[in-house]
């Protein structure tokens, strides 16, 4: 959830742009069973996420005791804040009063998401769109703290074009994915030493090559102010949790495309008509 909707990218993933988008409309919550609408739930980046039910049966208990009142936007911003806190990582006072989208768009989702092979130039470009900064970029990222990722995300870099591997990869690392992608194992996590604690650790791996996806180490190693930046979080928790919380609360700030009809939802996975 922290991926997919702090940022991540999502999703993460890549469902970075998708959560910034989202994050005062949620269409990624609509189902197809809602006339025209097609659902970004079975959009190709959004294929890992999961616990649309745990917002569903927050909504219901919500519409009972106080009907059409409180977002599915809303919801999901909160829900997102707790889940972060709860392990372990920092908490931020949410912008509430955000509505809900009438609408989906999965051709978006599926062409405009940042791809998990993405160079750092056109991470940072499609961020802007967004009016978030590089810096704000790299805080977020850290949601990958606590995420995982299917072998069809990483093989590129563990394997490469030429069956070697990248050549910015720890080759302890490259031989340790290669066995999970031959188990068939769908669940790695980005973080194997504290998969389950919001900390700093994410950035720890990428200064020893060892992030998971190619636009996860693309942030390292180009020399610069975001190596410095990224170097600083894998030092100082207390910094990444201060610019992780303060990219959050901008992201939440992204208004809805001009034009897009909203509302507040009676039900998280269809408009109400």
């Amino acid at each position: 959830m922290a991926r997919a909707h702090a940022y991540s990218r999502s999703a993460g993933a890549g469902t970075r742009t998708k959560a910034a988008g989202e994050a005062a409309v949620v269409s990624v919550l609509l189902d197809d069973a809602t006339p025209f609408v097609k659902s970004e739930k079975d959009a190709e980046p959004n294929d890992s996420l999961c616990g649309f039910d745990i917002i569903d049966e927050i909504k219901s208990h919500l519409e009972h005791s106080c009907p059409a009142t409180v977002s599915c936007a809303d919801i999901l911003a909160l829900a997102s804040r707790d889940a972060v806190a709860l392990l372990e990582g920092p908490t931020w006072n949410v912008q509430l009063g955000h509505k809900d989208s009438r609408g989906a768009d999965r051709d978006t989702t599926e062409n405009d998401l940042p791809s998990p092979h993405e160079n750092v130039t056109s991470l940072i470009i499609k961020f802007a769109e967004y009016s978030l900064e590089a810096r704000d970029m790299t805080a977020l990222s850290g949601t990958h703290t606590i995420d995982t990722a299917r072998c069809l995300h990483y093989k590129d870099r563990v394997y490469g074009n030429d069956g070697e591997g990248s050549a910015d990869i720890d080759p302890s690392f490259t031989e340790l994915r290669r066995r999970t992608c031959q188990a068939g194992d769908d669940a790695t996590p980005f973080d194997e030493q504290t998969p389950m604690r919001f900390d700093n650790a994410y950035y720890k791996d990428l200064v020893v090559r060892r992030g998971l996806l190619t636009s996860d180490q693309a942030l390292y190693g180009c020399g610069g102010p975001l190596d410095h930046l990224l170097e600083m979080y894998s030092k100082d928790s207390e910094a990444f949790a201060k610019d992780f919380a303060r990219a959050v609360v901008k992201m939440g700030g992204i208004p809805p495309p001009p034009g897009m009809p909203v509302e507040v939802r009676l039900k998280c996975s269809m408009v109400y008509y």
